[in-house]
């Protein structure tokens, strides 16, 4: 039997090269941009890990000129809470110190967001949003605003109902299209949570985002870990050719105590508003997937099997056709021919969730542990029954999607590869595509399996009837 001895090593990441000089004057035209598509295979874009500097020891970007940006949504993703390390301004006021100017908080829960306003205007930061007014709706933060108001960057962190679509309402992107053109976009993950019929509507806004040449981002910050920018390193240093994706997603459903969460009809269910990283991960490993090759199975509220015991939540007050899964289990092939597979489950109670994803080529394996809070790489080679341990530490995914965001905003002349956008906005629509192929095909296999029992039912009171 080979030994499963493993071979420790931490791998500092952090870049012994003090990074150069940025400076607002040193630009030049990017092809990093997030709105530009390119062919879609497993040889997605790829940062240097060694680049992706911990917050803490990365300089402010030079510069004296003021840098605006606008914050659509006041809650826990752009401010921060107990429930998560989520917390887009605290990244933004690290990225840019003096120069950050939030020049508008639009919300339409006007007390929130201004009582979360008055917290930073309490605080170290308060130059950053002593001069920020607060909006319902972003025409009316247009209709009031200044020249001197105008962003270059607009960060969208409101829930992903609101966005995706091409519909009044639901169609923020077109909106800052519309009274930005050009503008820097952030968007958070996923970009909808709409019916699968909408989902043509996402790749309109895709095309729209990609001809306007706004430079666009979403959030799927797992792309930028330094542990996942290893193994892109890997495997591209030894011209890998991928095989196989096997990923894990197991919440812990005890802490999750917000009711949407729990109906399908309002949060699109847990792989699409959840597992979404992980789907994302295994295309950004496996490349695009036949979409009409996904099959999967789901274990139900209304199964033996299926019964929880720790719910924070009323289920019965969710319609019974809108209840989530319990556990989804998905595979599918790759364009490439390779195999890709996903499970996730809401089965844990306490706090801490357990995530993995492995990635099989040719003599190698790779196996990505506990990516949300402390990740741990493990690598087989060729030759070499042993596994090899990396570690990172100090690493923050969020504020390296942002720094490398901003980095493509100011076009700084440092590395060719020093700034990469790695999430696009088509390329969200893909994986939102797969994690609704995912739902859809759970779901048909449900229907099929009560369809077959409810046969089978009537086929024994049949037989009994004919008996008596």
């Amino acid at each position: 039997m080979a030994s499963t001895r493993r071979l420790s090593s931490t791998l500092e990441m952090t870049s012994t090269k003090q990074p150069a000089s940025r400076r607002g004057s040193e630009r030049r035209p990017s092809g990093r941009r997030g709105s530009e598509l390119s062919g879609f295979s497993s040889r997605r874009p790829s940062i240097d890990p060694s680049r992706l500097i911990p917050m803490d020891k990365t300089t402010h970007v030079g510069g004296t000129d003021d840098f605006n940006v606008v914050f659509i949504g006041a809650g826990n993703i752009m401010f921060g809470s107990d429930e998560g390390p989520w917390n887009h301004s605290f990244r933004f006021e690290h990225k840019l110190g003096l120069r950050l100017k939030v020049v508008a908080l639009i919300d339409p829960a006007i007390e929130r967001a201004t009582a979360v306003l008055q917290k930073k205007c309490d605080s170290f930061v308060v130059s950053a949003y002593q001069a920020t007014r607060v909006f319902k709706t972003l025409e009316d933060f247009v209709k009031n605003m200044s020249p001197k108001d105008r962003p270059r960057a607009i960060v969208v962190g409101s829930p992903p109902m609101f966005r995706g679509t091409i519909q009044p309402g639901r169609d923020v992107e077109m909106q800052i299209m519309k009274y930005f053109p050009g503008v820097a976009i952030f968007l958070e993950k996923p970009i909808a949570t709409g019916p699968k019929t909408e989902l043509f509507e996402a790749f309109h806004i895709a095309k729209a985002i990609s001809d306007s040449k706004a430079i666009c981002s979403v959030g799927y910050m797992l792309r930028y870990l330094k542990a996942v920018q290893k193994m892109k390193q890997i495997i591209e240093e030894n011209d890998l050719v991928v095989m196989a994706t096997i990923a894990r997603y197991a919440c812990a459903y005890e802490s999750i105590a917000k009711p949407d969460w729990w109906d399908k009809s309002k949060s699109a269910g847990p792989v699409i508003e959840q597992g979404t990283h992980f789907c994302d991960l295994s295309r950004y490993f496996g490349g695009e997937v036949d979409i009409a090759s996904v099959t999967a199975h789901s274990l139900d509220w209304d199964e033996n099997a299926g019964r929880l015991s720790a719910m924070r939540v009323d289920e019965s007050k969710i319609a019974p056709e809108n209840r989530i899964p319990r556990v989804t289990a998905a595979s599918w092939k790759y364009d490439s021919g390779a195999v890709g597979s996903f499970t996730h489950t809401a089965t844990l109670q306490g706090h801490n969730y357990s995530c993995e994803l492995e990635i099989h080529a040719d003599g190698y394996y790779l196996k990505l542990v506990n990516p949300y809070v402390q990740p741990v790489l493990y690598v087989r080679r060729p030759g070499d029954d042993h596994e090899q341990m990396y570690t990172f530490p100090d690493d923050d995914p969020f504020f390296s999607e942002v720094s490398n965001w901003i980095d493509c905003i100011e076009d700084i002349e440092e590395d060719p590869e020093a700034a990469q956008i790695l999430s696009s906005y088509e390329d969200a629509c893909r994986t939102y595509e797969l994690t609704w192929a995912i739902r859809e095909a759970s779901e048909r296999s449900r229907a099929a399996r009560l369809a077959a029992k409810q046969a089978n039912v009537f086929e024994e009171e049949t037989e009994a009837e004919a008996a008596a």
